[in-house]
């Protein structure tokens, strides 16, 4: 029987001693391995911890200790480790395991995270409870009796983010007994960027500083009556020589730099810092695809995968029109190429927001800030500022971190920066954290602000061709996955500002689509005419702001029904933009969007069907109301507020 098959849970781990659970690492390794080259998912990070998160559950007695992982893609062998072995082969799948931590799955995922940098917050809020006695010190008895421990496991990429010095900054004035895993394996997606990155490299490559360093701290101590100003001197010079001085200057024990492959020596310092009655950070170094030369030497790639072979590494293809990202990104720099003030920014998602081949051909007009998104939006006004034109390329669902900067430092400041809102609607496997529900919602409250959606991959190079010649904020919303192979455009055009397009006009019901929604209202319309002989009017809106007010109410003068089709929240939305503006000409409209909960991962178009957004659902409804009611012309109709 392997090792692996005898872990049914962490309290398994305490009967192997360190050379044991090295073998259990390698289990794990090709276990997880070749799950995944079957299913997807993020591959690269996780196999970075596998000794990290054998070695902390094995010293601490999870649940009743918390165990917290930044971000949580590299929860994997968390999971495994946690009971759900027999349910991996459902990680991200619909209905199976989620790709990141999930309280919903297990006591031992302490919080649902999927966003980064976070964990430190989370950690010292934690710790605050058990000390004000809100968190129980008994448990389930596995810690001893001894006060609950936590343990914050987050990577040098997400130590970008602010929102981690802001909690170690709290977190050492409380002296909150938090420890802090630092793990640095230089990358986030990509390799890491930026001043914190360069500070880590010092540490990571200069180990003369470690002898020296002790060396000047031995000879100062065998000082007799060393006091004052010696003291001053040795912590001076400490400051000087220290590599961790850093996280000591906010009030944390520093430990390291500790391989982070190493069992034995990871164990040790956990315990050592369980012991310390004040924050301990410890600096692990690990290499990120660990074990797998494809995923070591690719682990940009592999940070997370579609389906692959095993032997060679190479994705499982399959073929199809060019994607919404790449579209994008190729648009983008054919027009740079015409116009030297254009400049790109992301948020450490190069590869990802399709920016890759800007960064290719633009290298000095190329910004990556890091897991800093607010930074990236304000760092984009102040480019404009000076004359420039930048366009962000941001995820929908991290892009709401921002929210602040979109207001303050880029609306009200009046600043031509264009949002590239990549991952627009549902994502499928990664689920609630990352699903791009609430832009539409949260862009359209924004004064000064042009919010675009196109219906294909073409219309999204002309809608970025329009946003960069613009003179005020706008923002592009698209999806993820490919396009609807269209033929691209041989030449760019501007679009007429706040104009929809008329796609098809018939009589009845009014169906307006905006983004991915006018694919789901063509469609429906098709099924009207097959299967129930009835021609409705579909419009493509284009724009939720500014809104095309004047056809969309001679539309809907004339039509009996009026549907709105959109791939985001049904909260605050595109429909109801079309239904505030209709409910004053006391008009009715039935939304479609996205519903007012939390959408859990799958699928995309199982998720859609049942959030009831596909063309069966618009055109049943359509049908139906035309059918059995005698629905009077829509100008003598009151807004019934139907949802």
């Amino acid at each position: 029987m392997s090792l692996l098959d005898q872990i049914n849970s962490p309290s398994d781990l305490r009967r192997f001693n360190d050379r044991e659970l090295t073998v259990l690492a390698d289990e794990i390794r090709s276990f997880m391995i070749g799950t995944v080259s079957k299913v997807g998912g993020h591959l690269a990070p996780s196999l970075g911890v596998v000794e990290l998160t054998i070695a902390l559950h094995s010293v601490l007695k999870s649940p009743d200790d918390k165990i917290i992982w930044d971000v949580g893609h590299q929860c994997y062998a968390h999971k495994i480790i946690t009971g759900r072995r027999q349910q991996f082969h459902t990680i991200r799948q619909q209905g199976g395991l989620s790709g990141f931590p999930s309280g919903a799955e297990s006591p031992h995922d302490i919080v649902g995270t999927g966003h980064s940098s976070t964990s430190i917050s989370y950690g010292a809020g934690l710790m605050e409870a058990v000390r004000l006695g809100a968190v129980s010190e008994e448990g389930s008895g596995e810690s001893g009796g001894r006060q609950p421990c936590v343990a914050c496991v987050i990577g040098d990429g997400a130590l970008t983010g602010g929102v981690a010095y802001e909690a170690l900054n709290q977190a050492g004035q409380l002296r909150t007994p938090l420890i802090v895993v630092l793990n640095d394996n230089e990358m986030s997606i990509k390799s890491n960027v930026g001043a914190i990155s360069q500070y880590l490299n010092r540490l990571r490559l200069d180990p003369t500083l470690y002898k020296l360093r002790e060396d000047v701290s031995h000879g100062i101590d065998r000082i007799p009556g060393i006091r004052g100003g010696m003291r001053s001197l040795k912590e001076g010079m400490k400051a000087f020589l220290v590599p961790g001085m850093l996280f000591e200057e906010l009030g944390f024990a520093y430990v390291g730099i500790i391989d982070g492959h190493d069992i034995k020596a990871l164990r040790k310092s956990i315990r050592a810092a369980m012991e310390t009655p004040r924050p301990v950070l410890i600096h692990i170094k690990t290499t990120k695809g660990k074990g797998y030369e494809p995923a070591e030497a690719r682990p940009d790639t592999f940070h997370g995968i579609a389906p692959f072979h095993v032997s060679t590494g190479k994705a499982i293809e399959k073929p199809g029109p060019i994607t919404y990202t790449e579209a994008f990104g190729r648009g983008l720099v054919s027009m740079a190429r015409d116009d030297a003030r254009i400049v790109a920014v992301t948020a450490a998602m190069s590869n990802g927001t399709g920016l890759n081949y800007f960064e290719q051909e633009f290298p000095e007009r190329f910004y990556d800030v890091g897991i800093a998104e607010e930074h990236a939006v304000t760092f984009a006004g102040g480019l404009a500022l000076g004359g420039l034109k930048p366009v962000v390329a941001i995820y929908s669902t991290f892009l709401q971190r921002a929210f602040d900067q979109l207001i303050q430092d880029i609306a009200l400041q009046e600043l031509p920066v264009v949002l590239a809102i990549d991952r627009a609607g549902l994502v499928g496997d990664d689920g609630p954290t990352h699903h791009g529900c609430f832009d539409l919602a949260y862009l359209r409250p924004v004064p000064g602000i042009t919010v675009m959606a196109p219906m294909d991959e073409a219309e999204l190079q002309q809608m970025l061709f329009t946003a960069l010649k613009m003179e005020t904020p706008a923002a592009i919303r698209y999806p993820r996955g490919s396009g609807r192979g269209v033929s691209m455009p041989a030449a760019f055009r501007e679009l007429p500002l706040g104009k929809a397009e008329l796609l098809d006009r018939g009589e009845g019901a009014l169906l307006i689509g905006l983004g991915m929604g006018v694919g789901i209202c063509r469609r429906a319309a098709r099924l009207l005419v097959e299967r129930h002989g009835l021609r409705p009017t579909v419009v493509n809106a284009r724009f939720l702001k500014p809104l095309d007010e004047e056809l969309i109410r001679e539309l809907a003068e004339d039509h009996e029904l009026v549907v709105t089709v959109e791939e985001g929240t049904i909260c605050g939305g595109f429909g109801s933009a079309v239904a505030e503006l209709l409910a004053e000409e006391l008009l009715s409209v039935r939304r479609f969007g996205l519903p007012d909960r939390f959408i859990p991962h799958g699928s995309r178009s199982r998720l859609l069907k049942e959030a009831g957004l596909s063309p069966e659902a618009v055109a049943d409804y359509v049908a139906a109301r035309l059918a059995t009611e005698k629905i009077a012309p829509a100008t003598k109709r009151k807004a019934s507020g139907e949802e």
